[in-house]
């Protein structure tokens, strides 16, 4: 199996990524990796897709974090490949990391992918899905009751209308915007502040104002779901819990935020049973789910990280298994005769 990953820079991946895992576990398998960047993508003139694309000269690595180092190093195999031919392209890039300093970075990967798409790849998560989950507004579309209260807006007086009426206690933050950034905790004695948090988080956009979850000072968990359902092998889901530290309300790994193990309850998979339709529909293959109590804080379909932490608690090469699923998704278009439909096949 040929697969390739899209991430934003491979200059910035780092040996503890996920896809990074998923690379290693993928070469360990038997297969080419080849990992590209979102400015490495080129539509040429005979009409095919290829790309400037980097894989590493082993067959087997011990740490993902060796994997990464061969990929970036003076060793690392570039070439101009076809995109079109690889068997699997798996977009693992963030387009909320370039927005401000790469706009034009945002929405391209997905626009390539739609074509590799059309010649017979298997694009995951699908781009189409994907198109339509671009901002946090994506989230409202799931059902209600797996969503904490929620006010959009650019307009001041809502917000604090809003405020008002959930007594004075609420989260702001950015509509657009990933990593814990520009999150703000609004508490009763905050009210005469308001309006320069308002102000903060405004600066880029529209404002999400909250209902605040008090089970949130406990953090939260991530809990994978594959194919549109948890993750699981040998008894044991992929997931992990995200603790707060010290007075900050973000429990964000690189946010500061510590990470243990997690305790997968009926409340959580009654959670990804309510959600799994939606993401079925959208061609959703590997999403993380964040928890907080019995409410979904966040759906992440782009790049979502941790299977790491996930495996360090569980002691399951989580990654391995996602390949595997690959595996027999390129199995099943070959027994069609690659006549199916990308957004079915992302969760068979």
């Amino acid at each position: 199996m040929k697969i390739g990953f899209i991430v934003n820079d491979i200059k910035t991946e780092e040996g503890g990524f996920t896809t990074m895992r998923l690379g290693q576990s993928a070469v360990n398998m038997g297969h080419e990796a080849w990992v590209l960047g979102v400015g490495d993508l080129v539509y040429a003139h005979d009409e095919h897709i290829v790309a400037l694309g980097r894989t590493v000269p082993k067959k087997n690595y011990k740490t993902s974090t060796t994997f990464c180092d061969d990929l970036q190093g003076k060793n690392a195999i570039v070439e101009r490949i076809p995109v079109d031919a690889l068997d699997v392209l798996m977009l693992r890039n963030n387009p909320s990391d370039d927005a401000i300093t790469r706009p034009w970075a945002v929405s391209v990967a997905l626009e390539f992918a739609r074509l590799a798409s059309r010649r017979g790849v298997v694009v995951v998560n699908d781009p189409n899905g994907l198109a339509k989950a671009g901002s946090k507004l994506y989230f409202q579309l799931f059902p209600e009751a797996v969503r904490p209260a929620t006010v959009i807006t650019r307009d001041r007086n809502e917000i604090k209308d809003f405020v008002k009426s959930m007594d004075g206690t609420a989260v702001l933050k950015p509509l657009l915007g990933s990593g814990g950034a520009s999150v703000f905790l609004v508490r009763p004695s905050d009210v005469p502040n308001l309006n320069q948090m308002i102000d903060a988080v405004s600066r880029d956009g529209y404002v999400i104002a909250q209902e605040y979850l008090p089970a949130a000072e406990e953090g939260d968990k991530r809990l994978f779901i594959m194919n549109g359902r948890p993750l699981r092998v040998k008894g044991k889901y992929a997931a992990f819990r995200r603790l707060r530290t010290g007075g900050d309300m973000r429990s964000n790994i690189h946010a500061g935020g510590k990470k243990a193990e997690a305790e997968i309850t009926e409340s959580d998979l009654r959670i990804a049973e309510m959600v799994r339709p939606k993401l079925v529909q959208d061609g959703m293959f590997l999403v993380g789910l964040d928890i907080v109590g019995e409410k979904l804080m966040e759906i992440n379909v782009f790049s979502p990280g941790g299977l790491g932490s996930a495996q360090i608690f569980e002691k399951i090469n989580f990654s391995r298994y996602v390949i595997d699923a690959l595996e027999r998704k390129v199995q099943y278009m070959k027994y069609y005769g690659g006549n199916f439909d990308n957004v079915d096949m992302c969760t068979l």
